[in-house]
């Protein structure tokens, strides 16, 4: 594992040091006549090294190097919008004068963030990580300098990327150093472990991630507000780049936040990567000389799932919460502009979302490496909760994301994937006429939101063994990306007919389905499945001409509703265990033990609790011993009840013969307890779920077994012991 993450570590700091030297030798020898590496080829060169960053990034993430992985990402995000600027610039899509005011937005932003990158590093006392951050930071600033004057030269810029190179050179020949000797001689600042922050790295979850995800908040306001303070003239095509580039990142923020079972966070980068491909496809459109106006019905209602998701983000701390609440603000401002992303109103929110996202980001990046932390607000909201009579917050841990079947890596998305219907639904309640259909905000809202939003969501949804939900969020997702690109992408046209038709009629037959196993499920599903399908007959009635007018807005509306309740419901039952909202109890239940259950039990082996658990039984009270015996039994004759009835238990292996006989003969389950009980001379197993259930037969081992458990608990480990008073113990305590 040491060898793997020294890989990883290796081919992040050798690609920082290639994307340099690419970038020093083009500056050095290109003249402002005349460009040393053609646009495109640069380009492309610097998404090739973007995209080695991102995998580096990636996996160190996942390794917990925290600061170097932001380091890796952010500065591929860098890389890959610049390449994709100068991709444009080389097809002649964006003029050498434009090329300016295209770059200089990004540059900005990443100027700042990387700043404030290289000075947490500092704290961390990673000098080669300050020294690469500041370096490139302050290559940026010299690049705008030479952008905005051009008698300033980009010489400076090439001279910083050259100290970027030569840390590179200093890093590769520390850890050859330090391979050749076996780790006897390590060269200052080469060295894979970190000496402060290691503790605190562990228990901050995905910081890196979320601080990424910060840094393309902060990109995107910059390239926003720019035109508002003068710097550029209007928001236009060369921009895309920089807001689509956040938008991905965003997306992989997202999955990996689902990945480290940050269901609030995993939602919130999705909604935010949402608005950023709706921010370039407006700047796109400038391109072809068309305007987007924005509807009014959809931004207001995003603004509520904005705002309900901050409500719950306090929970996190207080101050996430607050920062949720601009981009509610932002919304608003959508909602009052009609011509949205261009309009003063809208850039200025972005401005004081760049404030605040510099702010975050810091406080963000140095929670995650230092021991000492600065208060962000993390328990107001339990405390408030804890004075409330009659609520109870549910346990934020893994166990809170057990999936129905096997194993999953990744939290529940369900959240995400009904907030994404609801914008879809909402999005269509927009009115074209006789306009042309790319001139309404739309497209990003259905296709975005409603396709690949909500495919990410179904994949999600199978990784958890949650078969009818993955089906629907795919199903759903395709659809919306069907009939999005095709009505709100001018490729519907005033084509009509059959041939239209049958593929609705498909998506109709296979929906029918969906309702038929939805009545197994919940009310909430099976209304969620029935309201699209209304939507579905809508897209019918539109193809065959015969549409009755305000009835495709009034279904939408209908389904919009009931995914909101949706959304509204998983999100408040995985914030509070008691009290819970409803879904409904299935329509149809199936026959014998277990029938019309929603979830599988799926409890962790190491706990003996798990048996009672999926048995129904309460923790066991040392009041009554006659009652403790007697629920041990009632538990194994329900697990019998089960298995007889095609039912499927995982249970420890001493309990295999019990189950067998008590399968065809209930009383044989009394007589192995009292077989069990009666047998002092005879081996028995046991299992136990913590060492501390030891403690009693301490002088029964031997302090070299004892310390090799310590060192080795959580593992498996088999032994034998004398009986000793062990197996009433734990048998009679702690089952």
């Amino acid at each position: 594992m040491a060898q793997v993450r020294s890989l990883h570590l290796s081919i992040g700091m050798i690609t920082i040091s290639g994307g340099s030297l690419l970038l020093l030798v083009h500056n050095y020898a290109s003249s402002p006549e005349k460009a040393f590496i053609p646009n495109t080829a640069l380009g492309i060169l610097l998404l090739i090294i973007a995209v080695l960053l991102a995998y580096a990034g990636i996996l160190r993430s996942l390794s917990h190097s925290r600061l170097f992985a932001t380091l890796c990402l952010t500065l591929s995000a860098l890389w890959c919008g610049s390449g994709l600027v100068y991709i444009l610039a080389g097809q002649n899509v964006l003029q050498p004068l434009e090329l300016r005011s295209a770059l200089i937005p990004g540059l900005a932003a990443f100027t700042l963030a990387l700043l404030i990158i290289g000075s947490v590093a500092v704290i961390e006392k990673k000098t080669v990580l300050f020294l690469i951050a500041v370096g490139i930071s302050l290559a940026c600033a010299h690049q705008i300098a030479g952008l905005v004057a051009a008698g300033f030269g980009q010489s400076a810029t090439a001279a910083n990327y050259l100290l970027v190179c030569l840390l590179g050179v200093y890093f590769g020949f520390g850890r050859l150093l330090s391979t050749i000797t076996h780790g006897k001689v390590v060269p200052p600042g080469t060295s894979q472990q970190s000496k402060t922050g290691v503790k605190t790295e562990q228990n901050q979850g995905c910081s890196d991630v979320a601080s990424v995800g910060l840094v393309m908040n902060l990109l995107s306001a910059s390239v926003l507000a720019c035109p508002l303070l003068g710097v550029v003239p209007t928001l236009f095509v060369g921009h895309v780049p920089w807001l689509w580039t956040a938008g991905v990142f965003q997306l992989g923020a997202c999955v990996l936040l689902y990945r480290a079972m940050d269901t609030l966070g995993a939602t919130f980068y999705g909604f935010v990567a949402l608005l950023k491909f709706a921010e370039g496809y407006s700047a796109l459109l400038t391109f072809y000389g068309i305007q987007t106006d924005s509807p009014v019905p959809f931004p207001v209602v995003f603004s509520l799932l904005f705002f309900s998701l901050a409500l719950f983000s306090f929970q996190k701390s207080f101050l996430e919460g607050l920062y949720h609440l601009f981009f509610v603000a932002y919304c608003i401002a959508l909602a009052v502009e009609p011509q949205g992303f261009f309009q003063a109103g809208t850039q200025g929110v972005q401005g004081a979302i760049f404030v605040v996202s510099a702010g975050m980001l810091s406080l963000t990046a140095y929670n995650m490496v230092s021991t000492s932390m600065v208060p962000t607000g993390s328990g107001y909201f339990k405390a408030l909760v804890s004075r409330l009579q009659g609520i109870t917050l549910r346990a934020q841990d893994k166990e809170q994301h057990s999936p129905y079947l096997g194993y999953s890596k990744y939290a529940d998305a369900e959240v995400l994937g009904h907030a994404c219907s609801v914008l879809a639904a909402f999005a269509m309640t927009a009115t074209l006429g006789d306009r042309n259909p790319l001139s309404v905000l739309v497209l990003p809202w259905v296709v975005v939101a409603g396709g690949a939003l909500q495919l990410l969501c179904g994949s999600v949804a199978f990784s958890r063994g949650k078969s009818l939900e993955s089906t629907v969020f795919i199903l759903y997702g395709m659809m919306w990306t069907v009939w999005g690109l095709t009505r709100y992408a001018g490729l519907y046209g005033e084509t009509r007919g059959f041939n239209l038709a049958v593929g609705i009629i498909g998506f109709i037959l296979f929906n029918s389905l969906v309702i038929v196993a939805a009545m197994f499920l919940n009310l909430a599903w099976f209304a969620y499945a029935l309201t699209f399908q209304l939507i579905l007959i809508s897209f019918l009635l539109d193809a065959l001409g015969v549409l009755p007018f305000g009835y495709d807005i009034g279904v939408t509306i209908l389904f919009g509703v009931v995914s909101f309740y949706c959304f509204l419901a998983h999100l408040f039952n995985s914030t509070f265990q008691v009290p819970q909202i409803p879904l409904g109890k299935p329509l149809i239940k199936l026959s014998g033990i277990g029938g019309g259950s929603k979830v599988c039990p799926h409890l962790p082996a190491r706990k003996a609790s798990s048996v009672q658990q999926i048995a129904g039984e309460n923790q066991l009270r040392p009041d009554s011993k006659n009652r403790r015996i007697e629920k041990r039994i009632n538990s194994l004759l329900t697990f019998s009840e089960i298995m007889k009835n095609g039912g499927i238990c995982g249970m420890p292996t001493d309990t295999v013969y019990v189950l067998v006989a008590a399968c065809n003969r209930p009383e044989a389950v009394v007589k192995a307890y009292n077989v069990k009980k009666a047998a002092q001379d005879r081996p028995m197993s046991m299992w136990i779920s913590s060492i501390k259930q030891l403690e009693p037969v301490r002088h029964l081992l031997s302090p070299l077994l004892l310390d090799f458990m310590e060192a080795a608990w959580p593992s498996s480990i088999s032994m034998v012991i004398p009986r000793g008073s062990l197996g009433t113990f734990v048998f009679l305590y702690d089952f």
